[in-house]
């Protein structure tokens, strides 16, 4: 299944990506010219660095509040269980309807802005190159610091009561539990985490299509978008397809620098010894 459904594609990407083609004509042979014209492309270079801006934004705003969510969540008080409920609902949407939404409740004329009292949003949160990528990694992390809070939220509720009880009787309060026992029982899911929120970033492209196209100009013009554009707009698969491998090594290159460096790959069972 793995070879059929990703082996050969990305095979035919790499081939596509050497070639001159339209997307309907013949395909023409390119040589390395596709390469050398993406790599000189100020647009694409643009786009490589909004994408890994937009990696670390996501980052540093939904760990954090996934993390907290997660242990919050993680009570056995009946409130709780109900507000996990509730969080849970973002991520059931579709992408585009959650984009389509968030324009309609951002637009400056009949958006939020319009309530009574609420005069002080109505900005062109969508037109502004300085302020739009920013709202969008915000409309990311409506929709998907419900997935990861789910991940703490497990992750948690195996956490041995025991380890509690001793910091209790040690003397630790809850900030001092959290930080001394409950942190470090969820280092291998941060790290799962973590590595499933910079890989999923260089997916977004439902999002930011519908919310702003990659506009204004080219300020959330990120890879995946540029690659759609550059295939089906301006009907270029060859380079496209260059734009497809970058991505895909980008990808494999920060998952295998994750649990390289953060010892992930050597780490034993958090529970050993108890």
């Amino acid at each position: 299944m793995f070879v059929v459904f990703a082996l050969v594609p990305l095979a035919g990407a790499v081939v596509l990506s050497f070639t001159q083609w339209d997307g309907l004509g013949d395909i023409g042979w390119a040589g390395r010219r596709n390469w050398s014209d993406v790599v000189k492309d100020p647009v694409t270079g643009n786009a490589l660095v909004l994408t890994f801006k937009i990696i670390v934004v996501s980052w540093l705003v939904q760990t954090p509040i996934s993390l907290l969510l997660g242990v919050f969540t993680a009570g056995t008080q009946r409130y709780r269980a109900a507000l996990a409920a509730l969080y849970f609902v973002p991520l059931l949407l579709s992408s585009a309807a959650v984009a389509i939404a968030f324009k309609a409740i951002l637009d400056p004329h009949f958006g939020i802005g319009g309530a009574p009292g609420l005069h002080f949003l109505a900005q062109n949160w969508l037109g502004d190159p300085d302020l739009v990528l920013y709202v969008v990694v915000f409309v990311i992390a409506w929709q998907f610091v419900p997935f990861h809070t789910l991940l703490y939220q497990a992750a948690v509720r195996q956490i041995p009561a025991s380890l509690y009880e001793a910091a209790t009787i040690d003397g630790a309060g809850r900030l001092k539990q959290f930080r001394y026992v409950t942190l470090p029982q969820l280092r291998g899911t941060l790290i799962t985490s973590s590595t499933l929120m910079v890989t999923g970033s260089l997916t977004y492209f439902d999002v930011v299509f519908v919310l702003t196209g990659g506009g204004p100009g080219n300020s959330t013009r990120l890879l995946p978008l540029d690659m759609y554009l550059t295939g089906f707009a301006a009907n270029d698969m060859g380079r496209a397809s260059v734009l497809a491998v970058i991505l895909v090594v980008i990808g494999l290159g920060l998952a295998f620098a994750l649990t390289r460096f953060t010892g992930f790959s050597r780490m034993r069972s958090e529970q050993e010894g108890l």
